[in-house]
C-alpha cells in the first residue's frame, strides 16, 4: 500500500460558453435544456470563490440552460466547459472567449478531451480538441507542432463532424483508448493498435459532449447528463439528472445538504472511520456513509457514498486494507472481500465473520498492512495483534500493547505509519516503533496537513 503525503484540495473547473449566436450540433436537443452532477465545492470539488454565476454575456448564462459542445480536463485539472466561442474556467464564474486560453481557435468547437496514452508521452496529458474535419492539440495551452491536422491523419477511421469525445485508460478500458461520438453511434478506438469499433448503445443518449472524472464517465445532452460505464454503455440508475444542480453554482439549485456536509464534508474535522490504499496507489479515506479519494489533487476531490463503489457495504465501517490484489472491509463483526479491480467485485461467499476470516472476534478499530508484508496489523482498543494473512486458517502471532486508549483510523505507506485520533495523527516508521515507543511523536492536523483545509 502506499500512502498520501500531499494535501488534498478539490479542483474543478467550468468551461466554454460561446458568444457567436447558439450553435445547435445536428440531431441534438435544444441548448436550453437542463443539465446536472458533481459540485466541487461542498462536496470535495475545488474551494473557488461560492458566488452565484453571472456571465458578462446576458444570453449565454449558465444557469438559464445551456448545451455544451465540449467538457474537458487540462493537464492541471482544470475542466473546461466550452460553448461557442466561449467557455468558463471551473463551475464557478464568468465565461471568457475560448481563445482567451486557446489562441489558435477561433468560432465554435465539436468536441475535446484530456489525452490518456503514457506509452506515447508526446501525447498524454495533450488536450484535443475538434471542429469539422481537423483537430489540435495544445499542452499548457499552447498548439503542438504540426496542429492542426485532418482527423483521420491523427485519428485513422474516425469521422468528421463529432458530437462528443472522451478518453478511457487502461483499466477502465482493455487499452489506452478515446471514445468518440457522433450520432447515436460510437466509435472505440484503441490508441495502441489504431483499431476502431463502432458501437451502439441505445441506453446513451446521444451526446453532445462528454467527460470523465475520477473514472466515472458521463454524457451530457441539453442541461441532462448520464452517467455510463465506458465499456459496455450501460446507464448507471436515477438518471438522467440536472446539470445545473452539480456542474454548477446556480441560485436555489444543487444537490448539496448542509447537514452532511458538515458531518462528512473533508473539512469539517469530523474524526474519519478508515484510510487504505489499493494496488494501484488509489488511496481512499472513509467517514461515515461516504468516502473520498485522496490521490486525486490535480483534478479534485469529492466524496462519495461508500455503496456507489462497493454496493453491499451500507453504514460506516470499522477498518479497511488492501492485500493480495483484494480490499478487505471490517463491518461489525463481518468482513467483506472485494477484488481491487475498477469495479470492486465482492468475492463470492463474503461476507463472512471477521473470526473466521482473520482469527479475530470483532468489531475492531483499525487495521493496516505495510507494502509487501503478509502481516496485517489490527488495533482493539489498547492492544494491536498481528495477524498472518499467509497462513490458513489465519491467526494472532504476536499482540502489542499501544500507547493509546483508542485509534480511529491507520494506514501505512512508503512515509511509514499513520495513526489517526480525532483530528489528529501521529506518524511511525514501523509497527514496532508505534508498539514500543515511549515518546508519543509530535501530532499532525489532519485536516490542514494531509487534505489542505485552511484549518
Amino acid at each position: 500500500m502506499r500512502l498520501l503525503s500531499l494535501p488534498l484540495c478539490l479542483s474543478w473547473v467550468l468551461a466554454l460558453c460561446l458568444a457567436a449566436p447558439p450553435h445547435h450540433k445536428e440531431g441534438h436537443s435544444d441548448p436550453h435544456h437542463k443539465e446536472d452532477y458533481a459540485h466541487p465545492d461542498q462536496h470535495g470539488h475545488p474551494d473557488q470563490h461560492a458566488h452565484p454565476e453571472h456571465s458578462h454575456h446576458h444570453d449565454l448564462v449558465r444557469c438559464s440552460g445551456i448545451e455544451f459542445d465540449a467538457i474537458t480536463l487540462d493537464e492541471h485539472g482544470v475542466t473546461y466547459f466550452i460553448k461557442d466561442d466561449h467557455l468558463w474556467k471551473g463551475y464557478r464564474g464568468s465565461s471568457e472567449f475560448t481563445n482567451q486560453t486557446f489562441h489558435e481557435l477561433h468560432g465554435s468547437i465539436d468536441a475535446a478531451f484530456r489525452m490518456h496514452h503514457k506509452v506515447k508521452p508526446e501525447d498524454h496529458d495533450r488536450v484535443f480538441i475538434f471542429k469539422g474535419d481537423h483537430v489540435w492539440s495544445f499542452y499548457n495551452h499552447t498548439l503542438e507542432d504540426g496542429f492542426p491536422k485532418l482527423i483521420n491523419s491523427e485519428f485513422p477511421g474516425i469521422p468528421y463532424e463529432l458530437d462528443a469525445a472522451v478518453e478511457c485508460p487502461s483499466g477502465e478500458c482493455k487499452t489506452d483508448s478515446v471514445l468518440f461520438f457522433k450520432g447515436s453511434h460510437v466509435y472505440h478506438y484503441d490508441l495502441l493498435t489504431h483499431s476502431v469499433k463502432e458501437k451502439y448503445w441505445p441506453a446513451v443518449m446521444n451526446c453532445t459532449s462528454a467527460y470523465r472524472w475520477l473514472e466515472r464517465y458521463f454524457c451530457f445532452q441539453g442541461t441532462k447528463f448520464q452517467r455510463f460505464h465506458p465499456v459496455t454503455g450501460h446507464v448507471s440508475e436515477g438518471y438522467p439528472k440536472d446539470v445545473r444542480d452539480y456542474f454548477m453554482k446556480c441560485p436555489d439549485r444543487g444537490h448539496g445538504d448542509k447537514t452532511r456536509e458538515a458531518l462528512f464534508g473533508r473539512c469539517s474535522g469530523k474524526p474519519f472511520d478508515a484510510f487504505t490504499a489499493d494496488d494501484e496507489g488509489k488511496i481512499y479515506a472513509f467517514r461515515g456513509d461516504y468516502f473520498l479519494r485522496l490521490d486525486t489533487k490535480r483534478d479534485g476531490y469529492h466524496y462519495w457514498s461508500i455503496t456507489s463503489n462497493w454496493k453491499e457495504l451500507h453504514d460506516h465501517i470499522n477498518a479497511v486494507f488492501t492485500w493480495d490484489h483484494k480490499m478487505y472491509f471490517i463491518q461489525g463483526d463481518q468482513v467483506y472481500i472485494y477484488k481491487s479491480d475498477v469495479h470492486y467485485t465482492l468475492v463470492e461467499g463474503y461476507p463472512k465473520p471477521v473470526e473466521e476470516e482473520l482469527g479475530v472476534k470483532g468489531p475492531v478499530d483499525a487495521a493496516f498492512l505495510c507494502g509487501d508484508s503478509h502481516l496485517v496489523h489490527i488495533i482493539q482498543g489498547k492492544r494491536m495483534l498481528d495477524v498472518d494473512m499467509s497462513e490458513t486458517p489465519r491467526k494472532v502471532v504476536k499482540e502489542w500493547p499501544l500507547p493509546f486508549d483508542h485509534v480511529d483510523a491507520a494506514m501505512c505507506g512508503a512515509e511509514g505509519i499513520r495513526v489517526f485520533i480525532g483530528d489528529i495523527y501521529y506518524e511511525y516508521r514501523s509497527p514496532m516503533l508505534l508498539a514500543t515507543s515511549r515518546m508519543q511523536p509530535f501530532p499532525h492536523k489532519t485536516r490542514k496537513e494531509l487534505l489542505g483545509c485552511d484549518n
